[in-house]
């Protein structure tokens, strides 16, 4: 079996942290986003390659992130293009990705921005158990918040319908961009792409692919983050850290209060803060502030200053200049 971890997006609402950075490798914990889902493959054998789709701009992050690691099976798939609008789409990049990589094979499909509360292994037992196309589903628990993805109707585990961003969501069930395919089913992302149809999102390949043949459904509960936005990202990041902080040890804190859920990195400075679920990049320094719900990102300074819900760049000097 393959898989592919989609990591190809530009990430233009978390700018400016993800300006320079792909936001798969965004700290969370001792790691980064994606690394869960690459400890998850790395320990599966029936998987024996991993392709990461991304872009030529973030390639080389990639390259070198993979070099400094630890895992062995994750290799980098380049898409030819260097900005937001030269996007393929997620169904044309991984079309482009099977012929490329001549892909033969059975294959998962996971988004890396994806913060997941179960193994992939898990998946990877419900689809070898089926035998058909499958998809992990999850109930976000708000009809407002599924208009954003794709709806799932099921009978059993069995996809019965499939609606692709719907107006009025008759439910709260919705995939979380994580599929598998058998091998015998690869054709149909040239057929489905080649009849016209959509291709960006994978839900409406989904969609179409349900009118035609057996899918099915894996649900679970627990937790599920579709890292995007500057909210999701700290909500992932509090789950992760559950009401715990890291401050790493390289980290200086002197009179300060971290609250729950802060995450400091190596060479911050917090002299004299007040610090509530927020994140503090490397090498950043904060002096008389009240941060709360923000990112600090690298070698910047915050100093005199109240902060709620802000994004702060790399690099960056913000300070009270009354002072």
């Amino acid at each position: 079996m393959k898989a592919v971890v989609l990591a190809g997006g530009y990430a233009t609402r978390l700018w400016p942290i993800t300006r320079n950075r792909p936001k798969m490798l965004l700290p969370v914990g001792d790691g980064t986003v994606i690394d869960e889902i690459f400890g998850d493959l790395e320990a599966d054998d029936r998987v024996d390659e991993v392709f990461v789709s991304t872009n030529e701009r973030f390639a080389g992050e990639f390259e070198a992130y993979l070099a400094e690691s630890d895992f062995e099976k994750p290799t980098v798939s380049v898409e030819d293009t260097t900005a937001e609008s030269e996007k393929f789409g997620v169904v044309g990049a991984l079309a482009q990705l099977i012929d490329r990589e001549n892909v033969d094979d059975d294959l998962v499909v996971v988004a890396g921005d994806n913060l997941i509360s179960f193994d992939v292994s898990e998946f990877v037992d419900f689809f070898a158990e089926k035998g058909t196309p499958a998809l992990a589903a999850y109930d976000v628990g708000s009809r407002e918040r599924a208009k954003s993805y794709g709806l799932v109707e099921l009978e059993g585990d069995r996809v019965v319908n499939f609606q692709e961003k719907p107006e009025n969501p008759k439910s709260t069930l919705v995939s979380i961009a994580c599929y598998a395919f058998p091998q015998e089913t690869l054709p149909d992302f040239d057929e489905y792409l080649s009849d016209g149809n959509n291709p960006d999102e994978p839900g409406w390949f989904i969609q179409w692919l349900q009118s035609r043949q057996p899918v099915h459904a894996f649900t679970f509960e627990e937790a599920w983050f579709d890292i995007g936005t500057p909210e999701s990202y700290l909500d992932a990041v509090s789950w992760y850290l559950d009401g715990e902080s890291i401050v790493h040890p390289d980290a200086t804190v002197e009179n300060s209060e971290i609250d729950d859920d802060v995450y400091v990195l190596a060479g911050a400075e917090i002299v004299d803060s007040s610090i509530e679920e927020s994140v503090v990049f490397g090498n950043a320094t904060v002096r008389d502030a009240d941060i709360r719900r923000s990112i600090i990102d690298e070698e910047t300074v915050v100093d005199g200053l109240d902060l709620s819900g802000a994004l702060i760049g790399a690099h960056s000097r913000l300070t009270n200049d009354e002072d």
